[in-house]
């Protein structure tokens, strides 16, 4: 026998697993009522799974309805484990994992934007250089005085982190993001 199949004292072999934890994308449509969100977010908590984006809002004023978008990293079985038991929750209607469906389509990741509120303080040169920064970026001024500058950044993760990382040196004060919005892309909805 090999060691990954040699009986233990456990009723159970081990199996040693060498699946690399992956980032994923899940959109969850809920009931939009209290306890929602906390039972929710509380599944990932309870497996020991950090969530590193998280966005709720409603999406049906009818119908009560509330979308999700939780970004975390996992395996694919823990993920789908945590999928399979959203989907069993009472206020839960439906969960999507966006990336799974991206790459089942032959896109490498869903559509995604975040907005950002960066605040950079600063005088002379470092001003001048921050508003042409903000520029190539496509950023916009939505507060200023002599001494700052609040910009408004929205794009993929990727600009929005590179943005922050070249207005540190600038002066960089404040950060606000909103955290990761996401879409399957095509024709169909949620």
């Amino acid at each position: 026998m090999n060691a990954q199949h040699q009986p233990t004292g456990s009723a159970y072999f081990i199996v040693e697993n060498k699946e690399q934890p992956r980032t994923h994308v899940l959109a969850v449509l809920v009931d939009n009522e209290p306890g929602v969100l906390a039972r929710v977010i509380g599944l990932f908590s309870g497996r020991g799974y950090n969530i590193e984006s998280l966005t709720v809002s409603e999406t049906s004023h009818d119908k009560h309805l509330s979308r999700i978008t939780v970004v975390s990293s996992g395996t694919l079985q823990v993920l789908d484990q945590i999928k399979k038991q959203l989907e069993r929750m009472v206020p839960v209607h439906r969960v999507i994992d966006l990336t799974l469906l991206a790459e089942m389509n032959g896109h490498s990741k869903p559509i995604e934007r975040e907005l950002a509120m960066v605040k950079v303080a600063g005088k002379g040169e470092d001003r001048v250089e921050a508003m042409r920064l903000a520029d190539a970026f496509r950023a916009q001024v939505i507060d200023a005085s002599t001494e700052h500058f609040t910009f408004e950044i929205t794009g993929r993760i990727s600009k929005i982190e590179q943005f922050i990382s070249i207005m540190e040196p600038l002066g960089l004060v404040e950060v606000c993001r909103t955290g990761v919005a996401a879409v399957s892309r095509g024709k169909d909805g949620m």
